[in-house]
């Protein structure tokens, strides 16, 4: 797929979502994200900032991973890379509150139109 242009967020959304449309994906998303927050957190706690780097390493260290063997995509976050972090978030703190059909639905959609 080639680059896409948004003029802003919101138009990003969607595509960011479709970029995620697999299941999977998300849930290594979220796991990797999750789990370099904790180690990032139990460094601080430790007074070790240096597992701060915990975060952006776990996180994408497994994210990234997931979109060439998953979803076979290239990461949003190479063209987009302020607008896919906000993604990254809004996309966890959506399925952290139970609303992963809503992400698959919106992927569907973007896909049947854009793809």
């Amino acid at each position: 797929m080639s680059q896409q242009r948004f003029g802003s967020y919101e138009e990003f959304w969607p595509y960011y979502v479709a970029m995620h449309s697999k299941a999977a994906t998300r849930w290594v998303h979220l796991t990797g994200t999750l789990t370099g927050l904790a180690v990032s957190a139990y460094g601080l706690a430790r007074g070790r900032k240096r597992y701060l780097a915990a975060l952006p390493l776990l996180g994408y260290g497994a994210a990234w991973p997931a979109h060439f063997l998953i979803e076979k995509n290239n990461p949003a976050t190479f063209g987009h890379p302020a607008w896919s972090l906000r993604g990254d978030a809004q996309m966890i703190r959506m399925m952290l509150a139970g609303r992963d059909h809503e992400l698959a639905e919106t992927a569907e959609k973007w896909l049947a139109e854009n793809g």
